[in-house]
């Protein structure tokens, strides 16, 4: 039996359920400003539910992101503001690791977008700058081209903390990313740069196992959590979209979503756990089955 890293589920989709509001282009950044300490009750129900890793509420804190409403004033104090409701959580549940979330520049699953790697990797240096001395590793996640990876490895290291590296793939062919590009091409960004995991995120379930194949071939120690939308829509691939574009599926309860993981973890995947739509309710039963299969969580 293997020692597994439980992490958490999706934090966007979360919140907008939780809080009654109408999602923004924003996404999760907003919420903490009209709902002070919602992002620390949801790191909380995660811990309680068994994951080991909570991820910071800094997906999508981007000055691109930002600079469209005005708000890029609040860059760092947002940054803040997710670290101190993540430490909260993890402070009154006694242990866990952080991990710092570093999402796309200017939009998720468009590979058409991405900056060149020389534009990029300022940005995020800069934010791992803010979130290094507060976290205990940076995930790089939903990353949908290798020239996108690279922009962000190159400059989380600039934080001085170990770097999981999670990228986007194809919905209908998880060999692949949605740039195209196979998975085995991160190859060569993981043999020039410290990444100390790879794992498939943010697509559909059924993908993952090809994408796993890929990813065990690497090198590194490998995993995934997918996604709980039925798939993603044109509109919201247009400019400034919200995740009211995006529908949930109703199949993925909790026990057929650990059948998934239950599937990975047999192909040799030890980091686990979930993104949009996969709640804490799907990590807890996930926790469940795993130890009840013999894996120790870490």
């Amino acid at each position: 039996m293997a020692t597994i890293t439980l992490l958490d589920g999706g934090m966007g989709q979360e919140l907008v359920a939780r809080s009654g509001d109408d999602p923004t282009p924003l996404w999760a950044t907003r919420v903490m400003i009209d709902h002070p300490g919602l992002v620390r009750d949801i790191h909380a129900d995660y811990f309680a539910a068994g994951a080991g890793v909570a991820t910071t509420n800094t997906y999508a804190i981007h000055h691109d992101r930002l600079e469209r409403f005005g708000m890029d004033p609040l860059f760092h104090a947002l940054h803040l503001r997710a670290l101190a409701e993540v430490h909260e959580a993890r402070a009154a549940h006694g242990t866990g690791r952080i991990a710092g979330s570093m999402g796309p520049l200017i939009a998720t699953y468009r590979p058409e977008v991405t900056l060149p790697v020389a534009e990029a990797a300022p940005k995020y240096a800069e934010i791992a700058r803010i979130l290094g001395p507060h976290v205990d590793l940076f995930l790089c996640e939903t990353l949908a081209s290798v020239e996108m990876c690279e922009g962000a490895v190159k400059g989380a290291v600039a934080g001085g903390k170990p770097i999981w590296l999670s990228v986007t793939v194809d919905d209908h062919d998880g060999s692949r990313l949605r740039s195209g590009e196979p998975v085995t091409d991160l190859a060569r960004l993981i043999a020039g740069y410290p990444v100390a995991a790879v794992l498939a995120n943010c697509s559909v379930p059924e993908a993952m196992a090809d994408a796993l194949a890929g990813l065990s071939t690497l090198g590194l120690p490998f995993g995934a959590y997918a996604n709980g939308f039925t798939h993603i829509s044109g509109n919201f691939l247009k400019d400034a979209p919200t995740v009211s574009e995006l529908t949930h599926r109703h199949d993925l309860t909790p026990e057929v979503y650990a059948d998934f993981v239950m599937a990975w973890v047999a192909m040799g995947a030890t980091i686990v756990g979930g993104c949009c739509e996969v709640g804490p309710a799907h990590i807890r039963h996930l926790a469940q089955r795993l130890q009840a299969e013999g894996h120790k969580l870490a």
